[in-house]
């Protein structure tokens, strides 16, 4: 599977797999998440995401009881993570409304607890995860550049953040943001023309795509896409998720789609959608069914 660099000690699968749902799997044991790592594995998708609220603060600590029990198993990961997110749950069920925090104090105890609770002594990939409109630029840059100086964290960015709040962050920083994590399919396409795409192809930085399915609402509708989706997977023997993906590994900017499911069967398939070649006039012709009109 290709790779793409993050910087000179860091680069992640074309694929990742996503583990926001792990959480809601019936079986959660560590025999279990291992089977899905597997089978991942056996696909060349080396890279994991995850964030500190993902299941109510368990998520993580689902990953790292697998890591326990299998601990080589880390060594062939790379570990994506994210932080600056306060829900009233788990280790914040004291929280007494839901915000952002991007201090320096609590950027150290999420990654000291994603250490902890991932059984690891670095993470790989380090994302803030929304952006804050409270945010102190310098002090949140300042505890990301120690983070990566401590070996601590390998390479930062960021998720969901506009390019003013990318640039923002970026000028208080000495280490180079290396990502951002964008809602990217053909149910959300936006970022294609709002600015953002441009902005990360310009500054030649990684752009990881959450939800390329759509949450899934791209396997279920109907309709002219839904059609034609299912006209591509036919002709090339795949499912439509992987067609939909490939939408995205086609463009020009090298898009590392993030995908999540508790399936094995549907995650030992990830990597079909490499397999699925759309020339330029499909990739347009299914834009132009996901925006619902033909282009000026």
């Amino acid at each position: 599977m290709k790779r793409i660099a993050l910087n000179t000690d860091v680069s992640l699968s074309r694929l990742v797999y996503g583990m926001w749902r792990i959480g809601d799997d019936a079986d959660t044991s560590p025999a279990h998440v291992q089977a899905k790592i597997e089978a991942c594995l056996a696909q060349g998708i080396t890279s994991i995401d995850q964030a500190d609220i993902y299941g109510g603060y368990t998520a993580e600590a689902i990953l790292g009881a697998a890591l326990r029990v299998s601990p080589g198993l880390r060594d062939k990961l790379e570990i994506v993570t994210k932080c600056g997110i306060v829900a009233p749950a788990g280790r914040h069920a004291d929280a007494r409304v839901k915000h952002y925090d991007t201090s320096a104090a609590h950027i150290n105890a999420s990654v000291e607890a994603s250490l902890r609770d991932m059984a690891t002594d670095y993470i790989d990939l380090l994302l803030i995860h929304r952006p804050n409109p409270f945010m102190d630029a310098g002090e949140t840059g300042a505890v990301l550049d120690a983070l990566v100086k401590s070996g601590k964290v390998r390479a930062v960015g960021v998720s969901n953040f506009r390019p003013w709040d990318f640039k923002l962050l970026q000028s208080s920083m000495s280490t180079p943001l290396a990502t951002n994590q964008i809602e990217l399919s053909l149910s959300a396409t936006d970022a294609f023309t709002n600015g953002d795409l441009a902005f990360l192809q310009e500054g030649k930085r990684a752009i990881m795509a959450w939800s390329p399915l759509g949450g899934g609402s791209l396997l279920t509708r109907d309709g002219p896409l839904a059609v034609a989706l299912s006209r591509i997977a036919n002709e090339q023997g795949v499912d439509i998720a992987a067609v939909a993906v490939a939408w995205l590994l086609a463009h020009p900017t090298a898009i590392l789609p993030v995908l999540g499911t508790n399936n094995l069967q549907r995650i030992a398939a990830i990597s079909d959608a490499e397999k699925v070649s759309l020339d330029r006039e499909t990739w347009f012709e299914l834009y132009s069914l996901a925006i619902g009109l033909e282009v000026p």
